[in-house]
């Protein structure tokens, strides 16, 4: 059930709520997708953002303690999604150098999601006048923004050219 989003400051919390809900959702996807990955570098990167999104995981904690709210009773149902996306290429007949490819088109869609989030979060939490908070979640959103150039760097660079050779 949703709260009544009559001021900034809940508009604010049901973001973090929302965040925290994505956040959680992916730490369970990530070693799927680094599983259905055949590029080393690839499920290297899938592996890295998962320790990177429990710290996330983490950080959103630690703003919920701050504001004296629980985390949980939300579901991000874009991220549902997304991952249920994601879940459906892997599960498909599809050649390995393009799930690869694929793989990494659905975890940038995930990426700009949640980039989306933290920076209208942040906004928040600055015009709240938490600033130890914003300056939290834009931590955590220059490291979505670096996982989603390493996601386009291997794309661009090695991923996209395999799948270009595949035969189909």
């Amino acid at each position: 059930m949703i709260m009544k989003l009559d001021s900034l400051n809940k508009l604010y919390i049901h973001e973090l709520k929302d965040l925290y809900s994505a956040e959680t959702q992916l730490v369970e996807a990530l070693p799927k997708m680094q599983e259905a990955a055949s590029n080393a570098d690839l499920k290297q990167a899938f592996a890295d953002h998962l320790a990177e999104t429990k710290t996330h995981v983490t950080r959103l904690e630690s703003i919920f303690k701050e504001l004296d709210f629980e985390p949980g009773g939300h579901k991000c149902a874009a991220m549902e999604g997304l991952i249920e996306e994601g879940e459906e290429l892997i599960k498909s007949d599809i050649d390995a150098q393009v799930l690869d490819a694929a793989l990494i088109a659905a975890a940038q869609r995930i990426e700009h999601y949640e980039m989306a989030g933290y920076g209208t979060a942040r906004t928040y939490a600055e015009k709240l006048g938490s600033q130890t908070a914003a300056d939290t979640l834009q931590e955590t959103l220059n490291e979505e923004g670096l996982a989603d150039q390493k996601l386009t760097r291997l794309a661009e660079r090695k991923i996209n050219f395999l799948a270009l050779g595949a035969i189909g």
